[in-house]
């Protein structure tokens, strides 16, 4: 099958990660949708669906063999939105109006450090890098920097609080969180770190513990995997250290 102008028009199957990427857009921008009806747990839930949804097109794109320089692109903008607009906007409408105009300028402020940092990581994306560095990325990857962000309503939600008329909590979770994703901090790729073999069995029953907390107490559960992500930033920055030494001491000899 052709298309109109003489190429060949793709297979089904390439347009999948496209779909899943689209779908991750279009979950995440309704998360603004559900915060002007402040369903708060379902914005923030859509934020996280979307964060899910991020993490599976670029493997499955991998898998079908479909990654494209269109793909990426998509995905970029994408990541955007779903965690850079979506996320800022939230908290705003949930809390930081109260401030109008400085609460809008932190709103602005998040949104434009996750482009800053999505412009480096594209730029950097074709860099030769040495083998052992793909354990980390450079700064908080875009979706933890959206999960950081919004750490104080999980909270509210875990502690069936309203803390919207505490408007610094939010604002010190997107400028700490904005911050720390423009950084050139070291922070762990979770897919990419090796877990020794006696530890699998272990590491597949701490699945099922989490699984568990999830489903019982959702959001406990999340805002303290968020606060344990959070304190592994310095233990990452401190092994990038020691396996960039060891690199440099292998290089010398």
């Amino acid at each position: 099958m052709k298309t109109t102008r003489g190429r060949k028009a793709p297979p089904l199957v390439r347009i999948i990660p496209n779909a899943v990427t689209i779908t991750a857009l279009c979950t995440g921008l309704s998360a603004i949708r559900f915060a002007l009806m402040e369903r708060w747990e379902l914005a923030v839930s859509l934020i996280m669906i979307a964060a899910i949804l991020d993490a599976l097109d670029g493997r499955i794109a991998r898998f079908l063999r479909a990654d494209s320089h269109f793909g990426a692109e998509l995905d970029s903008l994408s990541d955007f939105i779903s965690f850079g607009v979506a996320p800022a906007v939230v908290v705003y409408l949930y809390s930081l109006q109260l401030w109008k105009g400085t609460g809008w300028a932190l709103t602005l402020f998040f949104a434009t450090c996750m482009a800053l940092r999505l412009a480096r990581f594209n730029t950097s994306i074709d860099a030769p890098m040495p083998e052992w560095t793909k354990g980390f990325s450079v700064g908080v990857p875009a979706p933890a920097g959206a999960i950081l962000g919004m750490v104080p309503l999980m909270v509210s939600f875990a502690l069936e609080t309203p803390l919207q008329d505490f408007p610094l909590l939010f604002a010190f979770s997107l400028l700490g969180s904005g911050l720390l994703m423009i950084s050139r901090i070291p922070t762990y790729v979770v897919k990419n770190v090796r877990v020794p073999h006696p530890f699998a069995r272990l590491l597949l029953m701490m699945v099922v513990g989490f699984m568990a907390a999830l489903f019982s107490v959702p959001w406990w559960t999340l805002s303290l995997c968020t606060i344990i992500y959070l304190f592994s930033i310095p233990v990452s920055s401190l092994s990038y250290g020691r396996m960039k030494r060891v690199e440099e001491d292998v290089v010398k000899f």
